[in-house]
């Protein structure tokens, strides 16, 4: 079997599954974020009383933090009732930051677990050789009331990786170039193991990256063999005791894709799907494209070594007037660390805004929205019409190296010169 399937036969108490199979599986940990109050309400309304246990659920307040409006403050309000009427031992507030970032950070994230929550990005965890994947409310309150929810087993595709990133290749390039060849509808209600070289050698911001992403491929879970980075990481912060689960050998994929990354370089995935990537050269060798911000966060670019690579392109140096550069740090440690460490002066000192923890504009909601007509290059994961705001602004994904590099030019750049 594969790792992912070992992880469902565990969690159902079986001894193996196959492909296509229909099992119930215990959850180790279940997440609701704050557009997801109609969770509280069918819970109640499917005579839920309280939570199955309190130490296995949180709520994490992130893509509308600090409350914008007064519809979400009293969402908020409501979720936080319900979360002190259950005692939940964990709670993530407004001065957090991202659920996929915030909870590995706590130790609720580890190798063999299956973790759910309502949001599709919840592929990330993969990075840490578990099964994560998103839901709805109707089953998000299942699982507050049972601990278990019905999971499909899926396919499973292999992207290997190969080979050593050039200087300037990045793993949101990496994933673009994969993305731009597997397409949105490739891996529908699969699983894709990220394997080969370049993965074992990936540290752990990275892999959280490239398995974020994974769900623009419509892929239902993600995976990597946990390597010593993610098992350092987790061995500090683990709230509980774990398995790594390892894929047996002779282990048939559905499919296989292979990738050699040291011939890639700089990809931007343009307006307006996910799957519409070139390399970056190409694009600008066609035209200039002007900008009028450049975003940098979320729970695919907000990382330290994303604003790492940020600040050091832009220190010392400013960006030009009538432009904005946003900084959404992913999570409330990782802004500490990046005030420790200097990058966060350095980029105010270059004019960037500096904003709350948590999802900001990538949703469209608040703390960067760009308006008609205007042009937005940004670290965030998705690129669909009005995602950041209007529907007829322009969105463009790339690595945070070439979001810093291209704002500080006030249009497109290849980041590559500006890293020396």
């Amino acid at each position: 079997m594969h790792a992912i399937e070992k992880i469902l036969a565990k969690n159902s108490g079986r001894k193996e599954v196959c492909t296509g199979e229909i099992v119930t599986a215990k959850v180790d940990f279940a997440e609701i974020n704050d557009l997801y109050l109609q969770t509280v309400y069918s819970f109640y309304e499917m005579g839920g009383e309280k939570v199955w246990d309190n130490t296995r659920c949180a709520f994490v307040f992130d893509h509308y933090t600090p409350c914008p409006d007064i519809k979400s403050a009293s969402n908020h309000r409501e979720m936080r009732e319900f979360a002190k009427l259950n005692n939940l031992k964990y709670h993530f507030d407004t001065n957090c930051g991202v659920c996929h970032q915030v909870m590995p950070e706590a130790g609720v994230i580890y190798p063999g677990m299956i973790v759910v929550a309502t949001d599709s990005h919840t592929t990330t965890h993969g990075a840490f050789g578990a099964m994560g994947t998103g839901c709805g409310a109707t089953d998000m309150a299942t699982i507050l009331m049972t601990g278990e929810l019905w999971f499909r087993v899926p396919e499973i595709i292999q992207v290997r990786l190969e080979g050593e990133a050039p200087k300037g290749v990045y793993p949101k390039d990496v994933v673009l170039h994969v993305l731009g060849k597997i397409r949105a509808d490739g891996a529908v209600y699969k699983a894709i193991d990220f394997t080969g070289s370049y993965v074992d050698s990936l540290n752990v911001a990275g892999r959280m990256t490239i398995c974020n992403m994974a769900v623009e491929m419509g892929a239902k879970t993600a995976y990597m063999q946990p390597n010593e980075d993610v098992l350092e990481y987790v061995a500090k912060r683990a709230v509980r005791p774990y398995e790594v689960q390892y894929t047996d050998p002779d282990y048939e994929y559905a499919q296989s894709y292979v990738f050699d990354v040291s011939t890639m370089e700089p990809a931007l995935s343009c307006p307006h799907s996910v799957e519409n990537v070139k390399p970056l050269c190409e694009v600008i060798e066609k035209n200039e494209i002007k900008l009028d911000q450049g975003y940098i966060g979320s729970c695919t670019g907000g990382r330290t070594e994303d604003l790492a690579i940020a600040a050091k392109i832009l220190k010392g140096k400013h960006i030009p007037a009538y432009t904005r550069l946003v900084i959404v740090p992913a999570s409330r440690e990782v802004m500490q660390e990046c005030i420790a460490k200097g990058y966060i002066q350095d980029l105010v000192d270059a004019g960037a805004t500096i904003t709350t923890p948590g999802c900001g504009a990538c949703l469209g909601a608040h703390e960067g929205v760009i308006a008609p007509g205007e042009v937005c290059i940004t670290s965030t994961n998705r690129n669909f019409p009005g995602r950041m705001g209007s529907t007829e602004a322009q969105i463009y994904l790339a690595s945070p190296a070439a979001v810093a590099a291209s704002i500080l030019n006030g249009h497109i750049v290849d980041p590559r010169p500006y890293l020396d």
